[in-house]
């Protein structure tokens, strides 16, 4: 008889079975471990959101309770120029900083990608920025640099060029803050940096034995491959730029100056609910913010098929 016969010739014993001590309790670990993350995304996420929504139909100061006032802060918004005014900064700084954050991240993670010696410290000192970005001790630092006597000027004095207070001007202030988003290009370096090492390197051998140039290696193999992470980097980043509000408010000191150049869209609503305590039409601002980065998500997502590539 063989063994597989003998195995099924025992006879199992009658009654339900037993679970076994492995799985004996695994439905209240489960519980127990996800306890936090259930009762975090209720507290901190659900909760705040359900109240915001309900709170962008009222007429409500922080002092007082809220008062029922339906679409009124929605039709507002289409009456009031300053926040007209945020949106285009916004899409202004959105539109020109993401998409040279991500080439100088790129250009970077190619240099960065031939082999060089100690290539851990120099991905560590450019990854560093992203850190710090977004602390109020770069801002400030920023607006130092970009100052009536900051470092900015004092090099461009050495060429006999006398410079702007770049922040204190209507023109510029902006472009400083462009200028700062794009040197936080770290962390879509690294990302490039390790999709670059997933492209086989057969690919660049077949090219050079057919004579491809390396710009034509560049723009027939590694753009093409790379399109999943140029794709999935800037979706993030774009909704990072939408987010902005710790550098507009450090630099202009909180007031989106010189004459709202730099009233960024959250700069604008912080405003609306902290400053004005309004916080029923600050509310339906954070809503239509939603609405905004999600359809600009969900567009990204639509136009991907058309030249996004995957190599399955």
């Amino acid at each position: 008889m063989s063994v597989v016969s003998e195995l099924r010739s025992v006879r199992r014993p009658k009654g339900k079975r037993r679970p076994s001590a492995l799985h004996k309790g695994d439905g209240k670990a489960a519980i127990f471990f996800l306890g936090p993350w259930f009762l975090g995304l209720i507290l901190i996420t659900a909760g705040p959101m359900a109240a915001s929504a309900y709170l962008s139909f009222t007429d409500y100061s922080l002092l007082e309770a809220p008062n029922w006032i339906g679409l009124d802060n929605y039709t507002r918004m289409f009456e009031d120029p300053r926040l007209i005014n945020s949106l285009k900064v916004t899409f202004m700084y959105v539109l020109i900083s993401v998409p040279l954050q991500l080439a100088a991240a790129l250009a970077l993670a190619l240099v960065l990608d031939r082999g060089l010696r100690g290539l851990a410290i120099y991905r560590s000192v450019y990854y560093l920025p992203s850190l710090l970005g977004g602390s109020v001790a770069i801002a400030l630092l920023w607006r130092q640099v970009f100052g009536a006597d900051g470092l900015v000027n004092a090099v461009l004095a050495w060429f006999g060029i006398e410079g702007e207070g770049w922040v204190s001007h209507p023109d510029y202030a902006l472009g400083t803050l462009m200028i700062l988003n794009i040197w936080t290009f770290g962390a879509p370096m690294i990302i490039f940096l390790a999709g670059l090492r997933q492209i086989p390197q057969m690919y660049y051998e077949a090219a050079s034995i057919d004579g491809a140039s390396k710009w034509r290696q560049f723009t027939s193999i590694t753009i093409p491959l790379l399109t999943p992470i140029i794709f999935f980097n800037l979706v993030l980043q774009l909704i990072n730029a939408f987010q902005t509000f710790t550098q507009a408010y450090v630099v202009s000191g909180g007031t989106g100056g010189p004459a709202d150049s730099t009233m960024f869209y959250t700069l604008y609503l912080y405003q609306k609910g902290f400053a004005s305590l309004d916080m029923g039409y600050a509310s339906a601002m954070a809503w239509l913010l939603l609405a905004i980065v999600a359809g600009m998500t969900a567009v990204n997502f639509l136009v991907s098929k058309y030249w996004v590539f995957y190599n399955d």
